[in-house]
């Protein structure tokens, strides 16, 4: 059996996480183009959300949609390039239309629930899924 020294915190300690550690950001996308079938574009959002797992809510209507998710990155700009590739990666295997993206914000997650809090801001993604604008 291997002894270890165990170290104790002592009360009122800072902690401090490494600069270089992920951080969750909220991303809204948004994606316009020509009219397309309700069904389709619900169907397709569907299987985008199923394909990335940490979609949260997505709203369409029949020439564009807005995405909301929460991605883990290392800074803005990680989250930023993947919410930029998101579209476009999987714009054959979940069938979305050939819509170009035309919004994108990323902010992190102490901003996101400041503007919760004083009412601004997009509204908490309830219920979550796919529907309508």
């Amino acid at each position: 059996m291997r002894r270890v020294a165990l170290t104790s915190v002592v009360a009122g300690d800072a902690y401090e996480e490494a600069e270089d550690q992920p951080r969750l950001w909220h991303v809204t996308l948004s994606v316009s183009g020509p009219e397309a079938p309700l069904a389709d574009i619900r169907r397709a959002l569907e299987q985008l959300a199923h394909d990335h797992p940490f979609l949260l809510t997505s709203r369409y209507a029949a020439d564009h949609a807005e995405i909301r998710y929460w991605e883990e990155a290392r800074d803005l700009h990680d989250a930023a390039a993947v919410a930029l590739r998101l579209w476009g990666e999987h714009r054959q295997t979940a069938q979305l239309p050939p819509w170009e993206i035309v919004g994108l914000e990323v902010i992190d997650r102490d901003t996101y629930h400041q503007r919760i809090a004083e009412g601004y801001g997009p509204p908490p993604a309830t219920p979550v899924g796919v529907h309508p604008f």
